[in-house]
Formats: C-alpha cells, sequence, structure tokens
C-alpha cells in the first residue's frame, strides 16, 4: 500500500513520554504555585518586619524556578523517552529484518528472541513457527513439482519412444503398440486426475455434508471386492456408527485409497485387509489394516509425501501412481482430521483416519 509518510513509533513514544512527565510536571508546580497564593509571607528588613504579598513572592521567586523546572523536565522527558523507546521497540527491529529477508526467499532465517516472555516475544516466536512451517510448505512444493515433473515426463517419454519405434519399423504389429500406447496413457490420464483431485482436496473447496464413515467403508470394501478376490486378499469390515461432517465424495475417496492400497501391497497369497470404524469422545475413526511384508517403521513415515512408496514399484494395472497416502492425508487435514501410518509386528501395516465427531444435536 502507498501511504503517507508518518512520524515514526520511536518519536511518537518520545513525544508521548515527554508529554506525560511534562503534564505531571506543570500540575505539581501549579499545585506548589496554588498552595503560596494563599499564604502569606514575613520577611525582616531594616525598618523590622513586613509582610510580602504572594503574588510578589510568586513572580520574584517561584515562577524563574518553575520554568527552569520545566525545561529541565522537557529535555528529560525527551532524552530519557527517546532511549526508552529505542530499548522497548529493539524487538520489532529484529522481527522487521527476519521479515524482509523472508521476503526477499531466505525462510531459513530465524529471530529466535532472548529473553522472558511478553508480547514482543510471542510475536517473535509466532514469526518463528510461521516461518518453519513455510519453508517445509516451500520445501514440500518443490519436492512435489519436481517429482510430479518427472512423473508426467516418463508415459510422454514412452510413449515418443514406442512411436520412434514404430516409424522406424513400418511392419512392427501395431496391435501390440496400441496395446502399449493405451496402458502408457492410462496411466498419464490417472496421474493427471490424481494430480487435481490432490489439489481440490488443498483448496478446501467443497460443501460440508453429514456423512456416515462406516456406510463409506461399506462402499468402498463392495466397489474394491473384485480387485481383492484377483489377488487372493480376503477383505473384512466392521465396526460401529461413525457420524462426521464433510464430503462424501473426498472421504470415499480416501477410504478408497486406504482399502486398494492394503490390497495390492499385501502377501502373495492368502492376505487379509480389516476395515473397521469407532467413535471416541471427540472423534471417529476409520482403521485399515492388512497383511504384508515387515515394514521400516522410517520408510512408513515417508509415505504420505507425493510419490514415495513402501517398495519397489509394481507393474500393474493397480499399481498407482505414488499419491494414493499423499491424497488420502490432504484429504484428512482438509476435514480438521489426523493420519497415522504404524507398521504391524506381524508385517503389514495399520492406518488410522479420526475425524471430528458429529454432535447428535447437530441437526436439532
Amino acid at each position: 500500500m502507498d501511504r503517507r509518510p508518518g512520524l515514526s513509533v520511536r518519536l511518537k513514544l518520545t513525544l508521548s513520554y515527554a508529554g506525560f512527565l511534562m503534564l505531571a510536571g506543570a500540575l505539581l508546580l501549579v499545585a506548589v504555585g496554588v498552595f503560596l497564593l494563599r499564604q502569606g509571607w514575613w520577611q525582616t528588613n531594616e525598618s523590622g518586619a513586613v509582610r510580602v504579598t504572594p503574588g510578589t513572592i510568586f513572580v520574584r521567586d517561584f515562577a524563574p524556578t518553575a520554568a527552569a523546572v520545566m525545561v529541565f523536565l522537557l529535555v528529560f522527558g525527551l532524552l530519557g523517552g527517546w532511549f526508552l523507546a529505542g530499548r522497548m521497540l529493539a524487538p520489532l527491529t529484529h522481527i522487521t529484518h527476519a521479515t524482509r529477508m523472508a521476503t526477499d526467499g531466505s525462510l531459513s532465517h530465524r529471530i529466535r528472541l532472548p529473553g522472558r516472555a511478553d508480547e514482543f516475544r510471542e510475536l517473535a516466536d509466532a514469526f518463528d513457527m510461521m516461518f518453519t512451517r513455510l519453508e517445509a510448505h516451500v520445501a514440500e512444493q518443490r519436492r512435489f513439482t519436481a517429482n510430479a515433473s518427472h512423473e508426467l515426463r516418463t508415459p510422454l517419454a514412452i510413449s515418443k519412444a514406442l512411436l520412434d519405434v514404430a516409424r522406424s519399423d513400418p511392419d512392427q504389429d501395431t496391435g501390440e503398440l496400441v496395446a502399449r500406447l493405451h496402458a502408457v496413457n492410462a496411466r498419464a490420464i490417472d496421474l493427471t486426475e490424481a494430480l487435481l483431485l490432490l489439489s481440490r482436496a488443498e483448496q478446501r473447496s467443497f460443501a460440508r455434508e453429514r456423512v456416515d464413515l462406516s456406510l463409506v467403508a461399506e462402499e468402498a470394501t463392495e466397489t474394491l471386492l473384485p480387485l481383492a478376490e484377483k489377488h487372493g486378499v480376503v477383505l473384512e469390515t466392521y465396526g460401529d456408527i461413525a457420524p462426521t461432517t464433510g464430503s462424501p465424495t473426498l472421504l470415499l475417496q480416501l477410504t478408497m485409497n486406504l482399502v486398494q492400497n492394503a490390497i495390492v501391497h499385501n502377501l502373495p497369497e492368502h492376505g487379509n485387509v480389516w476395515v473397521h470404524t469407532g467413535v471416541r469422545p471427540r472423534s471417529v475413526v476409520l482403521t485399515v489394516e492388512n497383511t504384508g511384508e515387515h515394514l521400516d517403521p522410517q520408510v512408513v513415515s515417508t509415505l504420505t509425501e507425493p510419490f514415495q512408496r513402501g517398495t519397489e514399484r509394481v507393474h500393474t494395472d493397480q499399481a498407482g501412481v505414488g499419491l494414493g497416502l499423499a491424497i488420502v492425508s490432504t484429504i484428512a487435514q482438509t476435514h480438521d482430521g489426523t493420519l497415522t501410518l504404524a507398521p504391524r509386528s506381524a508385517g503389514g501395516m495399520r492406518v488410522t483416519v479420526e475425524l471430528p465427531v458429529l454432535s447428535p444435536y447437530a441437526d436439532r
């Protein structure tokens, strides 16, 4: 914003300090002057005791002294006020410096204002927390952009290579070429749709409705039952009614992603997936567990990042695009919930989504 130049805060505080000091001094001098005017003074000269009028004493003795005191108070108030204002506003200088560095793109700088807690230090701590989150968010966005560019470039490069081969060998079987191009194109479409879904979830551009997670879990398992049968996985769904609020479409997508991951990343045969819903005092819980390989807890903690996979990529029709758990995490956050991933001691993983419970009096 374009603003007209004005007085600095330090100068305003200095004038305020000096003004209040002058006002206090003036009131004190007025009180003393009124007292002197009401009293009669006696003085002794060569002819004896003579009563001197109060006005004469006030003008001759008190007024010059009062003027000198006021001048002293003015100078002292300005100098002292300027010094005190500088000391009080010194933390703002550090905050301003850090903010300007962040504006220039340096998010690694922290204020770390020393001293005991007060308003300025609380403000500095809030700025440090904001810088930390911004730095993490920017780093995540850069990784996401790099990974997305790589993932999108891969199917395009494969398509170009297939077309180059077809051009150099006109006698090649076109049916096989078309099938491979179709698979590569389908993967690119899936990746693009996943990116769009992730972006839409991050923008929170959805209307909130009453949703029962138990019904969502049943719908997701019924939809993915053929996939489970294809992989030889047994699906089990159980639990209590779990009312919450949010987007039915996004919450269904969240559940579908979790169940699909649990099916695909499972034992080669005789695997199991358990989908459970429950209610806690202030939240509803969706839990998806599966059998599978033993997972490293450090690897599990990174699976919610985009394009991160716990194992090597599996080239199947349901291999996914590396955004499943990233989408789940974003949908959970936009619904004011949390996502927790933990490896099971017997192998596989337990994923827990916790969302705010819908009050029974919400519709009344």
